[in-house]
């Protein structure tokens, strides 16, 4: 690891569009804020209405309770709606209606229906699957059976356990492409890191490969302005964002798009953490020593990347018409036995996909179990299943920054510790920088990489998609990788053993109760 040429350069020199977001921001306030006047007025001025307030707050936090999902997600808009009833009303409104989204749900089934009967489920390899551990294959199961993504074999995995590495490889493959490269990327910066690609990328349009980029309005914000899309189009690249910022009430607003695909010509996939920013690759370095992973694949599983790509294109702005000219059959011979299945969560139904991969993963291990999360704010659910395996003897550890680009977020990390640790969880903490990768890996067998943090944002809110691998020999290199990054980290156990202050309690729980709304 070279860090002796750290930069800490900030981008501020970057043409973006901060100037867009804090417009959009103070708009929506100016609007909530009018709202809630509105309403304090007319409470004040008519008594009846104010008893009406009370019983539509008390009909909201009925509805609330009885709805089927997370409890940690529950209270605080049970709280905020009983302690302020005019503004957790509004905010609830807003902010928290599962139907507010009614119209992109019926958008994304449409593509669904569209797409599912496209991933073409190899039939011979989950009963091959059940002989060799009926565990894995119920969990396969699971993954095939409600996220209609199939597990394959057939397909070769390579680990990255840097993202200039997984970079490398990417540009590599993308110099070859002759059909076409998907990019799909929660974060793009116009910089030196992305310089590369997108020459790559303008040659190959050149040559009439068909190449797409495709980013996440507010991952990008920060990074890129409009004009970006009409400069990747004026180099024959199909451009387009995902969900623009925009100045009125938009619940779907707050869904964003997390995920991070690259394929190439249908033969080869690219996931992980990273996304194509200069400080993911230690150009720049305004958090320490970044550590992010990824894994290339090549093979049968990398259909299944390739049409979440296109589902997510198409929910945008539905244009393509024939899906089956960028699945090719792939002729490829793998050099491994292992099973791959890609997969993918959406906020847009009510199957916590991501989530659930994880806590199967725990609930099945039986020597040990570890994690790399830049974020810990896991819900009740998690807690006390990383608990449940520490009680009954597995090694449970987690790997956090020991650097954090978010001190809130951080604060409300750490605020997990304590009890994690009183259950038996080690938690250590990455003492070069900030680490950004996003994986778990149980008894040499089984892993999970891709872009699923353990935070509400990741496993409720967001598009996110991953991997989990079994018996492949990548996992043995996943393996390597979270021993040696671990000597990299200080072990925090000890500390989060002890008791804490009254009034540090207070203040995390208060961070805590609101976790799910941040």
């Amino acid at each position: 690891m070279k860090q002796n040429k750290m930069r800490t350069e900030q981008k501020t020199n970057i043409k973006n569009s901060v100037g867009r977001l804090m417009v959009v921001a103070a708009s929506v306030l100016v609007q909530v804020g009018w709202l809630i006047a509105w309403l304090i007025n007319l409470n004040e001025n008519y008594v009846w209405l104010s008893g009406v307030t009370k019983l539509l707050a008390l009909f909201l936090v009925l509805s609330i309770y009885g709805r089927h999902t997370n409890s940690a997600i529950k209270m605080p808009w049970i709280i905020l709606i009983m302690a302020f009833p005019i503004v957790g009303i509004c905010c609830y409104i807003i902010n928290g209606r599962s139907r507010a989204t009614r119209k992109m749900r019926r958008q994304y089934e449409q593509i669904d229906r569209e797409i599912n009967p496209l991933y073409d489920v190899p039939v011979e390899v989950l009963p091959k699957l059940e002989e060799e551990d009926f565990a894995v294959a119920n969990q396969c199961r699971y993954i095939q059976n409600f996220g209609y993504f199939p597990v394959y074999q057939n397909t070769d995995v390579s680990y990255f356990p840097l993202a200039a590495q997984g970079l490398e490889s990417q540009k590599e493959a993308m110099r070859k492409a002759k059909k076409f490269i998907f990019m799909e990327y929660h974060a793009i910066e116009l910089s030196e890191s992305f310089f590369g690609i997108r020459e790559i990328l303008k040659q190959k349009a050149l040559e009439g490969v068909e190449v797409r980029v495709f980013y996440d309005d507010v991952g990008s914000i920060g990074f890129l302005n409009p004009e970006f899309i009409r400069q990747m189009e004026a180099d024959g690249i199909q451009c387009r964002v995902f969900n623009p910022v925009f100045p009125l009430w938009n619940m779907f607003m707050n869904n964003r798009d997390h995920r991070k695909i690259t394929v190439i010509d249908g033969e080869v996939g690219f996931t992980g953490g990273y996304n194509l920013a200069d400080e993911y690759f230690n150009v720049t370095h305004p958090y320490g020593f970044w550590k992010d992973t990824g894994i290339r694949l090549q093979g049968d599983a990398v259909r299944s990347l390739t049409l979440m790509f296109l589902q997510m294109w198409n929910a945008v702005k539905k244009t393509d018409t024939d899906y089956k000219k960028y699945l090719p059959k792939v002729r490829y011979e793998a050099k491994e036995s292992g099973y791959v299945q890609p997969y993918a969560d959406s906020p847009m139904d009510d199957e916590h996909m991501g989530e659930n991969v994880y806590l199967n993963v725990i609930k099945n291990a039986k020597h040990y179990v570890y994690f790399m999360t830049p974020y810990l704010i896991i819900t009740d659910e998690m807690s006390r299943e990383l608990g449940l395996a520490a009680k009954r003897g597995v090694d449970v550890r987690i790997i956090t920054p020991g650097i954090p680009d978010k001190k809130v977020i951080y604060q409300l990390t750490r605020s997990y510790y304590s009890g994690l640790v009183r259950r038996g969880v080690r938690i250590f903490e990455y003492t070069p920088g900030f680490c950004h990768a996003k994986m778990c890996i149980a008894d040499d067998e089984i892993a999970a990489v891709g872009t699923i943090n353990l935070d509400y944002r990741s496993l409720y809110l967001h598009f996110e998609n991953g991997a989990l691998l079994y018996h492949c020999k990548a996992i043995a290199d996943i393996h390597e990788d979270f021993i040696q990054t671990i000597k990299e980290c200080e072990e925090v156990t000890e500390k989060y053993s002890m008791g804490r202050s009254a009034a540090l309690r207070m203040g995390q729980c208060i961070l805590r109760l609101f976790a799910p709304l941040l």
